[in-house]
């Protein structure tokens, strides 16, 4: 845990969010800035600042976080329509929380461009 990383203190239970699901690998609770009916953030409960600081020994994360967001998705009945995954890297990509999250969002026809 990094002590001053909001995600940490969430996992920690120190910061209060609305927690969707939690396991011993990953927590998911919704994102305080919705874009979408469906904005859930699942959150590695190990510390990683971002992709870039991925090890090998992560790969059971990793993945934990890919099926998780295919269970939240059918949970939420989007899963059948269509959703959104992201993970976003560094400042140019817009990190914005130096904690790897994916981002599962849905619920409503997205913008078919990522970028302006």
């Amino acid at each position: 845990m990094e002590n001053d990383c909001v995600f940490c203190k969430i996992i920690s239970g120190e910061i209060k969010a609305k927690t969707v699901f939690s396991d011993e690998l990953i927590t998911v609770f919704e994102d305080i800035h919705p874009v979408a009916p469906v904005h859930l953030l699942i959150v590695p409960n190990k510390h990683i600042s971002s992709i870039n600081q991925i090890q090998d020994e992560d790969s059971p994360v990793l993945a934990r976080l890919f099926y998780v967001a295919r269970d939240l998705a059918k949970q939420h009945g989007i899963d059948e329509k269509g959703f959104r995954v992201m993970v976003n890297t560094g400042k140019d990509g817009k990190q914005t929380v130096f904690h790897l999250h994916m981002h599962l969002i849905g619920g409503r026809e997205l913008a078919g461009r990522l970028m302006n």
